[in-house]
Parts: C-alpha cells; structure tokens; sequence
C-alpha cells in the first residue's frame, strides 16, 4: 500500500521537528545540487579542427554524459585567443560558461601584449591544466647534427646563416628560437607563418633549416624520414614519439626548453567554490577514461588534469620563465 506525500506536509513535518538548520543544510544542498540545470557554454579561442578544439570537444562529450546537460563547444577564433578569453573573462560566473585554452592565451599573452582586455590573474579562474603540451624540436634532414648539444654546435658555427620558423610571433616556436639565436650568438631569421602546416612544407622544402612544432605536425614526417628529430620540450618524453629523447635529458637543461605549453580549463573569476568543487570532481574521472587518454596522447600531449591549487601553483611557476623568454626574444604585439 502506497503512502502520499505533499511538499507543504514535509516541510511542515521538519519545522515542526525544530530543525530549522537541518532545513536550510537540506536547502542549500538541493541548491548546490541544482548545478548544472540548464546547458553549458565551452568556449574554445581557436577555429574547429585544430588540437586544442578536438580536446576540447572529447573533454565536453565526456562532461555532457557525467552532468546530464549539453556541453556546446563556440569557437571563438582570432587574435591568437584573445577574443574567446576575453568573451569568457567578461561572462556570469556562474559556472554555466567555460573554456578550453592554451597557455598563450591564458599566460603568455599578458607579456607578449601592450594591451589586453582582460587581465589573466584577476579575470580568470584556472580550473585544471588537462594536459602538457610539449613540443618536437626538428630539422631539415642536411642539418648534420643529431642530437642538441650538435645543434648548438652548429648553430652556433653558422652565424647569420640560419633561418627558423614558428606559426606566429609570441609563440613559444618563435620565443624557444630566439632564445636559441641569442645564447649561441647565432643571428638566425625568424620567419612567423600563420599556422603549423605551412612552416613545415618549408621546413621540408629546405626554405628554414630548425623549427619547434606539435608531435601532431611533425611525426608523419619524422617517421618518413624527411624530418629529422632532435628532441623534445619538457621533462618527459612524448607516447607518440617514445625513442626521441627530451632535450633535458641530452644534458641541456636552460628553462626555455624544459618549460611546456599547456591545454587547460578555465571560467571566469568568481564562480561559487562548491561549483568549482563538482567540476573537478568530474574532470578528475573524465581523465580516467581510456578514450580520452587515447585522444589526448593521440594529439601530442601528456594528460595532466590537475587541481585548481596545483594549477595555480604551476602557474605562478612558470610565469616569469615566460616573462623573461618575451623579453628576450624582444617580442611585443600591440
């Protein structure tokens, strides 16, 4: 036999109890459960189809399943991620807008820029860093050198004769270059491109002789031969490229080469803890998913999906090893 309920006899029943602050704790968990209730805006400063966009989307489904709302991916691209970080810096925070990054956008920016419109450390909440983002560090296959310590060696012999080339001013490509070029005394070129897939068919073609660039870019090539790979950024060597060591562990350990990108999550400033607290909760088993993993390493990067203190702390880190690579590769964008 079924017993009926109303919601103003229960309520009523509680009063009654004189568990006026057991009522409110009950509230405030029906209300801190309420999150998410509508669906979730995951900007991503990039066009479709690039790394950063397909982690992003693998990172949304997974979210979409474990909330039960929709997670819509808005590509915001241009002026290297500043106008989706800034679209996300001066939205609610309510939890209900987040985005997907890269550390350009969200650290080295502040640096590179005279003028933002957003300020990283005030305007940003940084959620999880999902993955590191290393890079390859590879030459015209004529470079006869075989491992860092022969590139510089090289590069150093060759003054004014080099040319190196990165997909934009103020990427850590062009940064990692010119830090080269100036600690070696070597005088290369700079020759910004917009995008990967172009410097790369002039890498190729003979047209530059170094460059950094993605694992994703670059591994097709090194596997046929017409790349040649000398190392890679960070402190771990890449799944996808597990016989190219670090160019830390060839001995040459300077910051500008053992710092890495990053992919990571964010939302505006000011979103309630207990949000913050359920979101993490779910990137935390998201990043359990062998799926997810496989796309991550798939793409080049090392999954990470760290702590919002352990973010912060990374970040705080690493911000002034950017901040002098800025400066000395001279490089300031209006």
């Amino acid at each position: 036999m079924g017993i009926a309920f109303n919601r103003r006899s229960v309520l009523q029943g509680l009063a009654a109890l004189g568990g006026s602050s057991w009522l409110g704790g009950a509230m405030a968990q029906s209300a801190k459960s309420a999150w998410p209730s509508k669906p979730i805006r995951l900007i991503v400063p990039f066009n479709a189809g690039g790394a950063t966009d397909i982690i992003a989307r693998t990172i949304g489904e997974a979210l979409a399943r474990r909330v039960g709302q929709p997670v819509v991916v808005d590509n915001k691209g241009g002026a290297a991620g500043i106008l989706g970080t800034d679209a996300l810096a001066k939205a609610p925070a309510d939890g209900y807008t987040l985005m997907v990054s890269l550390s350009t956008s969200m650290l080295i920016n502040q640096f590179l820029y005279t003028k933002l419109p957003y300020n990283p450390q005030k305007d940003l909440l940084m959620l999880s860093q999902i993955a590191a983002a290393p890079v390859t560090l590879v030459v015209h296959p004529s470079v006869p050198a075989n491992n860092m310590k022969e590139l510089l060696a090289y590069v150093k012999a060759r003054k004014g004769k080099l040319s190196y080339g990165s997909w934009g001013t103020g990427s850590y490509a062009h940064l990692a270059g010119a830090y080269m070029s100036k600690t070696m005394d070597a005088d290369m070129a700079h020759v910004a491109y917009k995008g990967e897939a172009p410097m790369i068919q002039d890498l190729i073609g003979g047209q530059l002789q170094i460059c950094f660039s993605s694992a994703l870019n670059t591994k097709p090539f090194i596997d046929a031969g017409r790349l040649k790979a000398i190392g890679v950024t960070g402190k771990q060597r890449m799944d996808i490229l597990p016989k190219v060591p670090t160019i830390f562990e060839q001995g040459v350990q300077d910051d500008a080469y053992s710092l890495f990108g990053w992919v990571a999550m964010g939302a505006p400033a000011g979103v309630p803890k207990d949000v913050v607290d359920q979101l993490y909760g779910h990137l935390r088993e998201i990043i359990k998913d062998p799926k997810v993993l496989e796309r991550i390493a798939g793409a080049g990067f090392q999954p990470m999906m760290n702590s919002p203190q352990e973010f912060q702390q990374n970040y705080q880190r690493d911000m002034p090893i950017w901040k002098a690579l800025v400066e000395a590769a001279d490089a300031k964008l209006d």
